[in-house]
């Protein structure tokens, strides 16, 4: 099997450790939030561009041609985060309390405003006293074109993603 090299390949893999530092800063403060079911706050992480992925199949890289746990835009991630809220749904009244250990950190810089972020992700999810683990590879592309670096994609490969999964109705 041939593989050819991408000439358009990112330029660094590292990029400037200020760079690095305010990108994983980010992706911690992302767990954090999720952790304290903050979600008004983790919309504000997002630039209105970006979409949240949780693909079914784990090679997939189109994500809008095929099926997903979720694929949300602006609007979606808006309204998943209103239902969640809103006290009228099963996932907002009996949501799973979760702790979320984000490590394994490789960065590559796609251009000087955006960085893409692989890591491994680990959460513990309880719930009606049961612990149900999952384990993700994550990756994040970053805007560091402002200020306050934005997510402009997160998608989440569960390392069972073609099981049948159940309680996963809180946010990756």
């Amino acid at each position: 099997m041939t593989e050819t090299l991408d000439t358009a390949a990112p330029t660094s893999f590292l990029g400037t450790p200020e760079m690095s530092s305010r990108a994983i800063d980010l992706i911690w403060r992302e767990a954090e939030l999720l952790d304290r079911k903050d979600y008004r706050g983790w919309l504000d992480l997002w630039d209105p561009q970006g979409f949240y992925v949780v693909p079914i199949d784990p090679d997939t890289t189109d994500f809008a041609a095929t099926l997903n746990y979720a694929y949300d835009d602006h609007e979606l991630r808006g309204k998943r985060v209103e239902r969640m809220t809103s006290g009228f749904s099963v996932s907002a009244n009996d949501a799973a309390r979760t702790v979320r250990t984000v490590s394994r950190f490789t960065l590559v810089v796609e251009t000087d405003d955006i960085v893409e972020v692989s890591s491994a992700q680990i959460i513990v999810a309880y719930k009606r006293s049961a612990t149900t683990l999952f384990a993700a590879d994550l990756t994040h592309r970053i805007s560091m074109a402002n200020s306050e670096p934005r997510i402009l994609q997160k998608v989440i490969r569960l390392i069972n993603s073609t099981d049948a999964l159940s309680a996963i109705g809180f946010l990756l």
